[in-house]
């Protein structure tokens, strides 16, 4: 699963090009053409990184980034800042406004990639990673193989990209909603207690006998990997 990208830019030559380029380097990639249609989504859902133009409808890319530094939920939120400004007292000011990197159009499409995935894996080291392990469960990228305590786990496609997803954010809660939405994507209609199902056959193939249960179920919230899963393993 490639690490989540929303492009917010009007130009829509420009938002094509980015789009093909990042989604050929394995991103999953949103683009939005408004900085106030792009401030609602973000308050719905958080990506691993924006590439933000400067000069937009609705809303500038600058009072954007300020408002995304406000928020919590968005304070370490990576932001690459897009402009055709290229004077130092300009970068000085889209720097200072919370983005971590700044690149002047026209810009060359090989080192925006470069700075996008300098900047992920700064930022987000487990979504570039090629092994993620948490307690004694192991899932192998490349490989595509799941172990728990060297014990190979064979998994379906939608249980191997729901443990990828927990792996990637363990001990954070998810809606049956949001898990819809990044395991399953935007664009599919599903029924949320699908999500129950496959949760369910997840469980049923991580654990045996009395293995203990990473997946904690979270009363009216969702799902989460258990963060005390990992804290008992090292005991």
């Amino acid at each position: 699963m490639g690490a989540r990208i929303m492009v917010v830019e009007d130009e829509e030559a420009l938002t094509e090009l980015l789009r093909y380029n990042l989604e050929g380097d394995g991103y999953d990639v949103e683009t939005v053409m408004r900085g106030d249609d792009a401030d609602t989504r973000l308050k719905e859902h958080i990506p691993d990184l924006i590439v933000l133009d400067w000069m937009l409808p609705g809303l500038s890319g600058i009072e954007l980034c300020r408002r995304l530094r406000t928020r919590p939920e968005t304070k370490q939120l990576p932001i690459i800042m897009l402009t055709a400004r290229g004077e130092e007292s300009e970068r000085v000011r889209g720097l200072a406004s919370g983005a971590d990197d700044y690149i002047v159009k026209p810009f060359s499409v090989p080192e925006l990639l470069a700075r996008v995935k300098g900047l992920l894996r700064r930022a987000s080291p487990e979504r570039l990673a090629t092994v993620l392990a948490y307690g004694d469960i192991e899932l192998d990228r490349d490989k595509r193989r799941v172990a728990r305590s060297g014990r190979p786990i064979d998994l379906g496609p939608t249980e191997y990209r729901l443990l990828e997803f927990f792996l990637e954010h363990p001990g954070r809660v998810f809606s049956r909603e949001q898990l819809l939405d990044s395991v399953w994507g935007r664009d599919i209609y599903i029924d949320e207690r699908t999500v129950d199902v496959h949760i369910g056959r997840l469980r049923k193939l991580l654990n045996l006998g009395r293995e203990q249960d990473p997946i904690r179920t979270v009363r009216g919230a969702g799902y989460a990997l258990d963060d005390r899963f990992a804290k008992a393993e090292q005991t």
